[in-house]
């Protein structure tokens, strides 16, 4: 294992408690970053890449049918494996917005195409519930279960406002733990049943939720109305019967003091590592833990951790979430440094072995990778709510640097890549496309057709045209020009549009009238006798 200090790119300042890691088609994305999103990224989700000790971010776009993720901090997050035909995706719900709200709804989160740059495109859409549905909350966790064929969603625990009839000016924004109620529902048709289990008596947030099957394990986790971590483990086993589900709830002995801790799947079975995380207001918990679940139930195991340094030792809080199969993402705060610039430090912790740094799909476990204490101050708003591209319009390639995210240039907006612009009946499929010709094989070749007022751009391919004309229309020019207009001189294929300075007119003064100079007679007679 491993402990490699991270240089962020014009990126720490988005990084901040609360936020959450997720895995898409090999991908790692930042989701709930601080404040609302930037005009170099409106949907707020960046890809995260780490190479070579720096940490850099990239915007990722939305499909146009998708809907508004807000930057929520402290979700519940929980993965979907594909099942019966479905793609992989991420259920989302519930968290704390930038405004210090607390949101109830429920998300999905899909890919929804790859671009042929490799440019990840998103699908998010809203999923409404049914029945009992949990109310909002933030702080707490959702798992999936399989039982006899079916699948549902099981979601427990959370934090969330005082009731308003109990709210008072002093404790207007206080918080209180959520009913211990378990709410599940399905997915096909988002029906939602609450269950009160005499085991579960006590509220409970910021602990781990790991699911195998049909049982799901809940792992420590803090409680406001006794302000403790008590090393407690539950086992809810979730039987999806013909009629109504069959919930039953048992206290295991083997349980962790601890809240707010990182999980990362280690394996294709279901081994996990626990990391960070705290055992006290005041103490953080610096060891590691191997979690093991089989058809026995769970079992702990030590592990080595890793040679944890000054910065992190000393630290008051600590926070990060799991970057990849194997991998976790740490931050601590410079906690105040003025020759700092930055507010965190960040770090890579590999428990992975030389050479094996391959990233595979993570755990259906949900844990809250953040910690409780996150201010969570209002921040800015932004009026700018635009989610997609046409396929012709993407920006740019994900090998380049230009997708880089950039705090310091909010305005770079410039559109580069491989689709410049095309017209409306290319034929060519951006999320399929192959090179046609060798000048394709780092960029498309693109006809420049001026018919029109301003003209367009035209694939190549859908002007079958060949290799030989392509090259031939390109002599002595920049670009590939249509067989209509390349016979015609160079000068005369794409005329320079001609800007006309504007002409400074100097301001005139209306109905000017020299001055009068008054003269006395007497002095009128001294002018006259002087030049006779």
């Amino acid at each position: 294992m491993t402990l490699q200090p991270l240089t962020p790119v014009n990126c720490a300042g988005l990084i901040q408690p609360g936020f959450s890691l997720l895995q898409l088609d090999g991908e790692v994305l930042l989701f709930g970053q601080k404040g609302w999103p930037k005009r170099s990224c409106p949907t707020g989700v960046f890809g995260v890449r780490i190479k070579c000790g720096e940490m850099k971010l990239r915007a990722i776009s939305f499909s146009n049918d998708s809907c508004y993720l807000p930057p929520l901090r402290c979700p519940a997050v929980c993965r979907l494996d594909p099942y019966d035909g479905l793609p992989e995706s991420y259920l989302i719900h519930g968290g704390r917005t930038p405004n210090n709200e607390i949101s109830s709804s429920l998300y999905l989160l899909t890919m929804d195409s790859r671009g042929c740059n490799r440019k990840l495109t998103l699908c998010c859409k809203e999923k409404e519930l049914v029945g009992e549905v949990p109310g909002a909350r933030y702080g707490h966790t959702m798992s999936i279960v399989q039982s006899h064929g079916k699948t549902a969603c099981v979601l427990f625990g959370g934090r969330s406002y005082m009731p308003a009839g109990e709210r008072t000016t002093e404790s207007w924004n206080s918080v209180v733990d959520c009913p211990p109620q378990v709410f599940l529902f399905d997915l096909e048709f988002g029906c939602s049943s609450a269950h009160t289990l005499p085991e579960l008596s006590d509220g409970q947030s910021f602990h781990l939720a790991l699911a195998r099957e049909d049982c799901v394990y809940f792992l420590g986790g803090h409680s406001l109305t006794s302000d403790s971590r008590l090393p407690r483990l539950f086992r809810l086993r979730v039987e999806l019967l013909q009629g109504s589900p069959l919930l039953s709830c048992e206290t295991l002995e083997t349980g962790i003091s601890i809240s707010s801790a990182i999980i990362s799947r280690t394996g294709p079975t279901h081994r996990y590592i626990i990391l960070g995380g705290y055992q006290s207001n005041s103490q953080k918990r610096l060891e590691c833990s191997t979690v093991i679940l089989d058809e026995k139930g769970i079992h702990f195991e030590p592990l080595e951790a890793p040679k944890w340094i000054p910065d992190i030792i000393h630290s008051r809080t600590w926070f990060g979430g799991s970057a990849g199969e194997g991998s976790i993402l740490l931050a601590v705060p410079t906690e105040g440094r003025p020759s700092q610039a930055d507010m965190h430090y960040f770090y890579q912790v590999s428990f992975q072995a030389e050479g094996d740094a391959k990233e595979k799909e993570v755990t259906q476990g949900c844990s809250q990778e953040s910690t409780e204490f996150d201010d969570s101050t209002p921040l800015e708003d932004s009026e700018e709510l635009y989610f997609g591209r046409e396929p012709h319009e993407l920006e740019d390639s994900s090998d380049g640097e230009g997708g880089n995210y950039n705090e310091e240039d909010e305005e770079d907006e410039s559109q580069t890549g491989y689709w410049i612009k095309c017209c409306l009946g290319c034929q060519v499929d951006p999320n399929t496309w192959e090179p046609y010709y060798s000048t394709e094989l780092h960029r498309p070749a693109m006809i420049f057709c001026s018919r029109g007022e301003e003209g367009h751009w035209v694939h190549a391919q859908c002007m079958e045209l060949s290799e030989t004309l392509l090259l031939r229309l390109s002599q002595g020019s920049k670009r590939y020009f249509c067989h209509d207009h390349g016979g015609l001189p160079y000068q005369e294929m794409t005329p320079p549009r001609q800007v006309m300075s504007p002409k400074r007119i100097p301001m005139k003064v209306k109905d000017r009238k020299t001055p009068t100079i008054k003269i006395s007679p007497a002095k009128k007679s001294f002018f006259r006798r002087l030049f006779d």
